[in-house]
This record gives structure tokens, C-alpha cells and sequence, in this order.
């Protein structure tokens, strides 16, 4: 009888066994060759074993398993996106134990985490986008090939996504700035097997760095057409509503050089000693007090000054979560198999910093 093996390791072909020992089958099917939706549609499969004498006819059950084998194989083989599982969560383990064997890699979690998915959701763009920042300065190195090959695709899509919708291009240049100089540095270590992968590929990566940094800087916004209100038809007092609602000092200059009138606002000294108190600690800044000409405090100064010592606070529409019960890292809004009586009392939400830290061993 024909042999099907399910090792996931098998390359995917059909053997039969005959006097002389197993052969190798082929299979007469356009379906199977096409990889299309034909393949749902066959019935049987004639296995040809080289000698007439042997000719054998798989039956349905069979052949429906080889069938889902091919469409799987086929799968692997010709997407270029990222991995696809059908669970969104990675249970985190740092130590094997006699049900798992080994520990979970900052690069197995990167690739089953959905991010693909995650750039779409304007909640989560910033998030994603911050996390290959933090990976591109110090992780890097520790990525499989398939999550290196992952990451930059990823990348990629990013940054068409920036090129359609000219959403947040200061964030992505940012990242294509600090993902440059890593790689500069590491490329220079050839011989010292710091990158996983030929030398050529990462050159060629940086080539496509280069190329998109040149992109974002020609990028020329398209001025929209709008015959109904706009942002300078609102009340002054919605205009600085909307300024305090920022919690970014750039996006408050940007935002100030559209009219005069948001200009006027967006230099006004209490809006950024709120900033300032939101960001840091009062000790922080009573050691760097900028006092302006008029003998008080720059507080406009400060925020800047004070953002190159200390870390400000990051705030996302969404991120990651982790249970504490169950030690699995998920999207909140798909869920995850939890065990606890009150799970809400077990979630925890994930910086890109701490998911960073989670997979450091």
C-alpha cells in the first residue's frame, strides 16, 4: 500500500513500496502542478511506480490528504509575506520543562504575532513601527533568518503605506535613520558572523534603506480639496483643546505652522510646562531650568533639552497585552485561551520596551 508520510520534515512526496524497496511516485494532475482551487475537486490519484505490474489507485482519503499537503507546500513556497498561523499569541516560556522543550525567541514571538496585519490598524501603526525601531538598535542580531526576512518585509510594507496615506513620515524616517547606521556598523564586522545571512543580501537590504530614505524626503503632500469647515474654521478655544490633547512637542510645532492663529497657540508657555510635567519628574527638570530673556522659564526649551537625558512617556491606541496567568503574549481584540476565572484581572499591557525585555535571557 502507498505510504504517506505527516513528518513535517518530509519534503512532501509519495512513496510506494515495491520488491525492490520504496519508490518515488508521480502524480498525473494539472491541480496538483497549478496549485489552484482545483484541487478540491479530485476524487483519486494514478500512482505510477515505473513497473505496469504495480499500478495502484489511492483512495479518497488519501488523496484528500495529499491534496491538503500540496496546497500547504504550495503556500509555504510562494508567499511572501509574513508566516501564517491561525493562532495570534505565542506562549512565553524562558526554560524548558517536560511539556515544552527549549524557550521562546524574541524572533519565533516577532513572526507569530501577526505585525503584517497589525501596520493596517491605524491603533497599532505607531506601536509596530516604535518595536522595529527598538529591534533595529540593539536585537537585530538575535533574529532568525526567517524573522529577519520577515522584519524587512514588514518594513517594506510600511513604508509604502507611508508613500499612499503620508501618515507620520517623520516616525518611519526615524527608524530608516537608526535601521542605517546598525547596519552600517554591523556590515563592517563581515567575518565576525554578527548577521545571519550572505554579506551580499544586507548589502543589498542597505542599498533598499537608502532607496527609501530618499523616497520619504522627496515625498510631496497632496493638498486636499475641502469646500466644508476646516481646522482654522473652529473656535480658538477648540484649536488649544485639540493642542493640549498632544503628547509629542514635534506634532505641536508641526501643528502650529499651519495658521498664524495655531502658530499663536502653539508657543504658548503653558502648554509646554503642562508637557514638561507630563513627561518628567519635578526633579528632572529643576536641574535644567532654560530661563528665556524676560527672566522666565523657556519651558518650550526645556522639553527638548529635557528629551535627549530622560525618556519620555509613550502612549499607543493599542499594544500587545500579556497574562500573567497563563504567560502568553497576544493582541487584546483577538484573544487567547485563558484559564483563569477573571482574566480581565490577569492582563498586562506591553511596551515595545518590555516586549524587548521579555526575550532577553
Amino acid at each position: 500500500m502507498p505510504f504517506l508520510g505527516q513528518d513535517w520534515r518530509s519534503p512532501g512526496w509519495r512513496w510506494v513500496k515495491t520488491e525492490d524497496g520504496w519508490k518515488r511516485c508521480e502524480t498525473f494532475s494539472h491541480a496538483l502542478q497549478d496549485g489552484n482551487n482545483q484541487l478540491n475537486d479530485i476524487s483519486h490519484t494514478v500512482i505510477i511506480t515505473g513497473d505496469d505490474e504495480n499500478e495502484e489507485v489511492y483512495n479518497t482519503e488519501d488523496c484528500e490528504f495529499a491534496v491538503k499537503k500540496r496546497k500547504k507546500d504550495h503556500f509555504r513556497n510562494n508567499t511572501n509575506s509574513q508566516c501564517f498561523y491561525r493562532e495570534k499569541w505565542i506562549y512565553v516560556h524562558k526554560e524548558s520543562t517536560k511539556e515544552r522543550h527549549g524557550y521562546c525567541t524574541l524572533g519565533e514571538a516577532f513572526n507569530r504575532l501577526d505585525f503584517s496585519s497589525a501596520i493596517q490598524d491605524i491603533r497599532r501603526f505607531n506601536y509596530v513601527v516604535k518595536l522595529l525601531q527598538l529591534i533595529a538598535k540593539s536585537q537585530l542580531t538575535s533574529l532568525s533568518g526567517a524573522a529577519q526576512k520577515n522584519y524587512f518585509s514588514i518594513l517594506d510594507k510600511i513604508v509604502q503605506k507611508v508613500m499612499e496615506d503620508q501618515y507620520n513620515p517623520r516616525l518611519i524616517k526615524d527608524l530608516l535613520q537608526d535601521l542605517s547606521s546598525t547596519l552600517c556598523i554591523l556590515i563592517r564586522g563581515v567575518g565576525k558572523s554578527v548577521l545571519v545571512g550572505n554579506i551580499n543580501i544586507w548589502i543589498c537590504r542597505l542599498e533598499t534603506i537608502l532607496l527609501w530614505q530618499q523616497q520619504l524626503k522627496n515625498l510631496q503632500m497632496n493638498k486636499q480639496v475641502n469646500n466644508g469647515l476646516t481646522l482654522s474654521d473652529l473656535p480658538i478655544h477648540m484649536l488649544n483643546n485639540i493642542l493640549y490633547r498632544f503628547s509629542d512637542g514635534w506634532d505641536i510645532i508641526t501643528l502650529g505652522q499651519v495658521t498664524p492663529t495655531l502658530y499663536m497657540l502653539s508657543e504658548d508657555r503653558q502648554l509646554w510646562k503642562k508637557l514638561c510635567q507630563y513627561h518628567f519628574a519635578e526633579k528632572q527638570f529643576c536641574r535644567h531650568l532654560i530661563p528665556s530673556e524676560k527672566g522666565h522659564i523657556d519651558w518650550k526649551l526645556m522639553y527638548f533639552a529635557l528629551q535627549k537625558y530622560y525618556p519620555i512617556k509613550e502612549q499607543y491606541g493599542d499594544t500587545l497585552h500579556f497574562c500573567r496567568h497563563c504567560s502568553i503574549l497576544f493582541w487584546k481584540d483577538t484573544g487567547h485561551p485563558c484559564t483563569a476565572s477573571d482574566p480581565n484581572t490577569c492582563l498586562m499591557p506591553v511596551s515595545p520596551q518590555h516586549f524587548i525585555d521579555l526575550f532577553k535571557f
